[in-house]
């Protein structure tokens, strides 16, 4: 054998190696699971769903379709889009068939405009526990896993005493959550909601396995007027222990000097810097692969571009991890 010919078998050698070992390598990557996934809140197309200002008009029966053309396959509905058909079998039947014609999951339902879960007066918090049933009942007839509720009280009432009455009010919505096997999860937003201690002091007080926390990762000003923000960072890692199956990954006005992965509130009183890197950072070392949901509130971008951009940048720190 000449010395040419060892050398091209050794090159083929270690080619097939080579080609092996990359293939070896993709299979893997394969079959990695992603470590998050991403869903559309459907708040990111308020502007355009309420008819604000010069914003391209969207119909709520079009959200799916919308997620779907945007490469988005769960969605989460909210409240304020559908607010008189929470008992219309008939509507609610036609946004299950866009559902499912479209492909996507419906995740959950946002509520707003219900009452206080810690209203200081017993009847009016029986009252909102009530007011939410027809939501959890629209819930699972979409298929949704959960709904999102607010957990706030009378401001003028001491800390403990707050914790104690939104405490009672979620135990009350989780046993009827628990009847539908849907969960009652809380955002953070705003006033004592959005102090990490004191929204999961909450949680230890309901004591029921149905209730839980949806992260926002913008909603962490405890008093806008003041301007008394409590550390994002700190705050989602505090509330991570008690997430179920979503959370709010909020974004601003993108591309705007601060960083690659930085995203900006730019409105006096309301300004905050985000650093979406960190923040999927903390979601995933806490052990969370479940969806990530757009909720795009920006003014530079329309709607649908800010939330292909916060897509964008929600898919490149995926492919980092």
């Amino acid at each position: 054998m000449t010395s040419r010919t060892s050398s091209r078998r050794r090159f083929l050698q270690l080619a097939t190696s080579a080609l092996a070992a990359a293939s070896s390598r993709h299979v893997i990557a394969a079959d990695k699971a992603p470590p998050f996934k991403i869903s559309l809140a459907e708040w990111s197309l308020n502007k355009g769903i309420f008819g604000k200002g010069n914003a391209e008009r969207h119909e709520h029966l079009d959200f799916c379709k919308i997620a779907r053309s945007l490469g988005i396959d769960g969605v989460e509905y909210v409240n304020q889009m559908f607010f008189d058909k929470a008992a219309d079998a008939a509507y609610l039947g036609e946004m299950k068939k866009r559902q499912d014609g479209e492909g996507v999951k419906g995740l959950l339902i946002m509520c707003d405009r219900e009452g206080n879960l810690g209203d200081s007066d017993e009847a009016k918090r029986a009252k909102t526990v009530e007011n939410h049933l027809k939501w959890l009942d629209a819930a699972a007839t979409l298929g949704c896993h959960s709904i999102r509720v607010n957990a706030a009280s009378d401001h003028k009432l001491s800390w403990d005493e707050q914790m104690k009455l939104a405490a009672d009010g979620l135990h009350r919505l989780c046993v009827e959550g628990d009847k539908r096997g849907l969960f009652v999860v809380v955002e953070n937003h705003g006033g004592l909601s959005s102090n990490g201690l004191w929204l999961t002091g909450v949680m230890k007080a309901a004591d029921h396995a149905r209730v839980g926390i949806l992260p926002d990762f913008g909603n962490f000003y405890t008093d806008r007027v003041k301007g008394e923000l409590y550390n994002p960072y700190k705050g989602l890692r505090e509330f991570m222990p008690w997430v179920k199956k979503g959370m709010s990954a909020k974004a601003y006005d993108w591309d705007t000097g601060a960083g690659k992965f930085y995203t900006e509130d730019r409105r006096e009183g309301r300004e905050i810097t985000l650093d979406y890197e960190r923040l999927i950072n903390i979601v995933v070392k806490a052990g969370y692969n479940g969806y990530i949901g757009i909720e795009y509130e920006g003014d530079k971008h329309t709607e649908i571009e800010g939330i292909k951009r916060t897509k964008q940048a929600l898919d490149e720190l995926k492919a980092m991890l």
